[in-house]
């Protein structure tokens, strides 16, 4: 069973790897004027993400392959297909201002997840992401579907550049023990109207898009609800406890 484990782990390790060429078949559709197909390629970069970190808890890889880092090949090609593909694709599909600082502000959005990808509190202890979680595929996905213009484009990558500095809490769907049914729940849907928008492109139902956004919203509240109520909660244990004692 253990040596059953250990090929399984390493299967594993591949599958999180494989999106690192998913990230290069997104570049060269980038380069074929493609966005669509890139937009196909960071879903299913997306798909393997939000996968194959239950799955490693589940094949406990940690004990079985202890001499390779998971985690961090996770991080490598998370920041590839996070943040620079995207950037590439709203450079490329001139979504950013035009010359010189349209490249220099694609550069920001990189240095600062250069940053957030090496803190060592970037996911914190009780499994929330600390600051702004780098989801610039996401950013990137609405501003193409969207058609947003430069202007408003440039306006979100800064105030989420910024946001990567502020300490606040963010959800992590997939670990986050508070509402953890929902968001796994919502988080599923809303990679459902992803897909359906994208199916839909260049004309996504209306109703599509507003759903999709309604997570995103939601996204934002239960984070800034839960970054508050934690500090309240964690303050009221010992008085709790000491109750109870």
């Amino acid at each position: 069973m253990s040596k059953r484990l250990r090929a399984a782990g390493w299967g594993l390790h591949l599958y999180t790897a494989s999106g690192t060429a998913l990230a290069l078949f997104a570049v060269i559709a980038v380069a074929d004027g493609a966005e669509v197909r890139a937009l196909w390629i960071l879903f299913a970069a997306l798909v393997i993400d939000g996968s194959d970190g239950m799955l490693a808890r589940r094949l406990r890889v940690k004990e079985t392959i202890p001499t390779f880092d998971g985690a961090r090949l996770d991080d490598i090609v998370d920041y590839i297909t996070y943040a620079f593909v995207p950037m590439v694709l709203l450079w490329r599909g001139d979504y950013l201002p035009p010359g010189f600082w349209g490249a220099a502000l694609a550069v920001v959005p990189l240095i600062a997840s250069s940053y957030q990808f090496c803190r060592v509190d970037a996911k914190t202890d009780d499994h929330f992401f600390l600051g702004f979680p780098s989801y610039w595929n996401v950013v990137a996905f609405y501003v193409i579907v969207l058609g947003l213009n430069p202007t408003v484009t440039t306006v979100i990558l800064l105030a989420c550049t910024v946001l990567v500095f502020v300490p606040l809490k963010y959800v992590y769907p997939s670990r986050t023990r508070t509402f953890r049914g929902l968001n796994l729940t919502l988080a599923g849907l809303w990679m459902i109207t992803y897909a359906i928008i994208l199916a839909q492109v260049p004309d996504p139902h209306p109703v599509v898009v507003a759903l999709s956004l309604l997570y995103v919203v939601y996204y934002v509240l239960v984070s800034a609800y839960l970054t508050l109520v934690g500090p309240r909660r964690a303050a009221r244990q010992p008085q709790v406890e000491h109750s109870a004692s």
